[in-house]
């Protein structure tokens, strides 16, 4: 059984919180996991165990999630509405609470056709917004979508996600209160490169009074490499301003990762001074090993076990 709360005990406290992300294994490596949680140990509060992202068949995000406990860090599982109908959604929301996993992040999910099996057949019975409306009602009333009573409530955190650069302009922080409404107690958000337009979305967020209902991560991360960059740029919602490819692009090849690693805290530190911003969600695919040297220049220390900062 897990005992971990630490990212719920952060937000509801007003401090600033640090979570990463890892993609299971494509394979049924159970160490994998561990071995890229273990740079992360002492410097987030918790980790996203992503959920078949891409639509590109992984290891379950339940068992990550398990892995990842079982490695000293705290998970958020993520659970996507794509592969499965309502009565499986409910079902390993319910296993993730009797398991003691204590965060959910929960979305939409990407279509089939855009992963490596494009025939398969989606679901979507739901969608981000109801389950996680399903997910609040399982916890604050303890029912299910058909009306049923549950016998044992779960008690998790409830997060969504949201990408404040995609269509409609001028529109996203209204979105984004539909998720907040359902019950969202946090998001993480896409991709920041441009600070000056996620400024903007945060004082729509912040004039719709949605900061003081739902804490905001802002999505920062490294770029591997010029390729990575260009597949970045293909990703819905995502906005690469042009001074970003620029800088990448000044650089030698093998010094790409190097001055991403760079301006990502550069980001952290710019974000960080936005009104309403209670934290950074880290998301550096293959370069786990690199966040703590990302938030280390980002002027965070390391992280005791309990949570609490310490110099080192």
């Amino acid at each position: 059984m897990i005992s971990y709360g630490g990212l719920r005990a952060r937000l509801e406290a007003g401090q600033f919180a640090v979570t990463a992300e890892i993609s299971p294994p494509r394979g049924a490596d159970p160490k994998a996991i561990g071995r890229k949680a273990a740079p992360l140990r002492g410097w987030v509060d918790a980790v996203n165990i992503t959920d078949n992202a891409g639509a590109h068949v992984r290891m379950a995000s339940w068992a990550g999630s398990l892995l990842a406990a079982q490695a000293g860090v705290e998970p958020v599982m993520q659970v996507t509405c794509r592969d499965r109908n309502r009565l499986a959604l409910q079902s390993d929301l319910l296993a993730a609470a009797a398991l003691g996993i204590p965060n959910v992040l929960l979305m939409t999910g990407d279509h089939p056709r855009h992963g490596d099996h494009p025939d398969a057949k989606p679901v979507f019975d739901l969608d981000g917004t109801a389950l996680i409306q399903a997910a609040r009602r399982m916890r604050d009333e303890g029912l299910l979508l058909s009306g049923r009573q549950l016998s044992t409530r779960p008690d998790w955190l409830i997060g969504t996600v949201e990408s404040p650069f995609a269509p409609p302009a001028g529109q996203r922080a209204a979105i984004f209160g539909t998720r907040v409404a359902a019950g969202a107690q946090f998001v993480q958000t896409q991709f920041v490169f441009d600070v000056t337009a996620f400024g903007r979305w945060m004082a729509e967020v912040r004039g719709l009074g949605l900061d003081q209902r739902c804490r905001i991560l802002a999505g920062v991360g490294l770029v591997g490499s010029l390729r990575g960059l260009s597949h970045l740029r293909s990703l819905p919602g995502v906005h690469i301003p042009e001074e970003v490819d620029r800088r990448l692009s000044a650089v030698p090849a093998d010094r790409v990762a190097k001055e991403s690693l760079a301006m990502c805290a550069e980001i952290i530190e710019q974000v960080r001074q936005i009104p309403g911003v209670s934290g950074v969600h880290v998301m550096a695919p293959g370069h786990e090993h690199a966040i703590p040297d990302i938030l280390q220049r980002a002027g965070f220390p390391r992280r005791d076990a309990e949570g609490s900062s310490r110099a080192h």
